[in-house]
């Protein structure tokens, strides 16, 4: 079983991931493990989603789940050659507010992000949230000039209402670093207990 979650930076995925480490037949990983080259683009990370779900399956045939960490949302994973023969799907999504947001990515990178780049981190975060909502939610802004091995088809004529969209929200705004930690690995928990398949 895949456990995606997805997040726009500093909405506090990592932090939250490594308290899941020790559950059992679970592997945890980030995304970004396999190293990010220069000038990665929506391209590169649908490539890779592909890379990372041919390692779910081999992880998949010794029993064991994995919680992937990273910036891919649903529509992609669906969407991912390779999803079809995952044996459970779950997603959720790790968010956290604009204000709050931006005052992480600055403690985390004094001085680092200019004002484009603080723009673009909080606008893949509203687009992260309309799309937990509805799988109709600007599908361009992922499947415009993607990969080409995408399937969107999958997916792409679902609506909101469609009981196969499910995407778990988790607030991590008002939470402590501990409580947000406790909701993902309750999210995981449950997800494992009711795992459906793609």
């Amino acid at each position: 079983m895949l456990l995606t979650v997805a997040g726009s930076m500093c909405s506090g995925k990592s932090t939250a991931g490594r308290a899941c480490a020790d559950l059992p037949h679970l592997a945890v990983h980030d995304f970004d493990e396999i190293g990010v080259p220069d000038g990665a683009d929506l391209r590169w990370r649908q490539r890779s989603m592909e890379q990372w779900l041919r390692r779910v399956l081999e992880y998949q045939s010794a029993g064991v789940d994995v919680l992937l960490l990273g910036q891919s949302p649903l529509g992609e994973v669906l969407a991912t050659p390779s999803a079809v023969h995952l044996d459970g799907l779950a997603a959720a999504l790790v968010d956290v507010a604009d204000g709050e947001r931006l005052r992480r990515l600055e403690a985390r990178d004094p001085g680092r992000w200019d004002d484009a780049a603080r723009r673009a981190c909080v606008g893949w975060a509203h687009w992260h949230r309309g799309h937990a909502a509805d799988p109709r939610h600007r599908q361009e802004v992922i499947t415009t000039d993607a990969w080409p091995g995408m399937v969107w088809n999958r997916w792409t004529a679902w609506t909101a209402d469609d009981p196969r969209w499910t995407v778990t929200v988790l607030d991590t705004t008002d939470r402590s670093a501990a409580g947000s930690a406790a909701d993902l690995r309750a999210w995981v928990v449950a997800a494992r207990a009711h795992r459906t398949a793609c």
